[in-house]
């Protein structure tokens, strides 16, 4: 390969940066971003609070980013929601039992396993991939979660999200969501 068409690849392209959207793109993101992370806190408060378990991973952070600020990506729509969390916590969970004893194997195979999984299956999420390490590098309680972690909250979580997506998402005339159920 030559090195100087290689590395000129890592210039990018000349077309600029992103178009900026509207003030009213800007707010219903906000809303729905503020509506389904709410949701999911506060059935966590109400349902796990004193157990030391949570309904809240990082990861769902990121999915918020796709579901209200990017409701027309692929990523984003409810096959990759649902399925790439589901698939990646399982893809976890595996990894943390087998390989625990070797931090830095179990870290990365249930990442990179994780994007694999996610390709097959057309439920590419990168949250997902966060879903899976937070399986591996997470507290004692989510270890101690062992596959009940892909229930709650890689599953319940993600449903929440969906369920205020569908309701926020398609109140402006300007917003759909879902593009594509499957």
């Amino acid at each position: 390969m030559n090195l100087r068409k290689y590395f000129s690849k890592m210039r990018g392209t000349t077309r600029g940066s992103p178009p900026r959207v509207s003030n009213e793109e800007i707010l219903w993101s906000w809303l729905g971003s503020f509506l389904g992370i709410a949701a999911v806190a506060w059935v966590s408060q109400l349902f796990f609070e004193g157990l030391d378990r949570s309904l809240m991973i990082g990861s769902f952070g990121a999915s918020a980013v796709l579901v209200y600020g990017a409701a027309r990506s692929p990523l984003a729509q409810p096959r990759n929601l649902i399925g790439g969390h589901v698939l990646c916590a399982i893809v976890g969970v595996l990894c943390w039992k087998l390989l625990n004893q070797h931090m830095w194997l179990a870290e990365s195979v249930a990442v990179a396993t994780s994007i694999a999984v996610m390709h097959a299956t057309r439920t590419l999420h990168p949250p997902g991939g966060a879903t899976a390490l937070i399986a591996v590098i997470g507290s004692p309680a989510i270890h101690k979660l062992g596959f009940l972690y892909v229930i709650f909250p890689a599953t319940v979580g993600p449903l929440i999200l969906l369920a205020v997506g569908l309701l926020v998402n398609n109140i402006p005339a300007s917003r759909r969501y879902p593009e594509i159920w499957f």
